[in-house]
């Protein structure tokens, strides 16, 4: 039984202490999914009514956390921080784990217990508004169209 002990002490220092779901880990950045109130890909976090959306879901949850991709461009990264710094909010710069590729995460909004949030993804909670009329409008007709016809 020592010599078990004494193994998993070594495998630990040597390799780290094993990590529990380490793949939702490394897609949340270092974070549990059922944690996650809000998620934003890189690209997303681009758009501006992705980020009006961002920050009315940040005014909801004034104890979370914001995790930031450490590995996006700069000049996007400091200003979602300028942000999240006028609101007062905790923040992180996860370097562990993350790329920067227009389609990995960018952003978590994330607590320190679990939420269950089911829709976590910005663009699946607040959908764009389409209007209606637009996708059963008729094409307009031109002027010469409405005399010979």
């Amino acid at each position: 039984m020592a010599q078990d002990d004494l193994q998993k002490h070594l495998d630990n220092a040597m390799y780290g202490t094993p990590l529990l779901k380490p793949d939702e880990q490394r897609k949340y950045m270092g974070t549990f999914r059922e944690r996650c109130y809000l998620t934003m890909t890189i690209e997303q976090m681009k758009k501006t009514e992705d980020k009006a959306n961002f920050l009315k879901e940040l005014a909801q949850h004034p104890d979370a956390t914001v995790l930031l991709n450490g590995a996006m461009a700069i000049d996007l990264q400091s200003a979602y921080i300028k942000l999240i710094n006028e609101r007062q909010t905790k923040f992180t710069v996860v370097n562990d784990f993350v790329e920067n590729t227009p389609d990995a995460l960018g952003l978590v909004l994330t607590a320190t217990k679990a939420v269950n949030e089911e829709i976590i993804d910005i663009e699946q909670k607040y959908p764009k508004q389409t209007s209606e009329l637009s996708k059963t409008e008729q094409p307009k007709k031109g002027f010469w169209h409405k005399l010979f016809h």
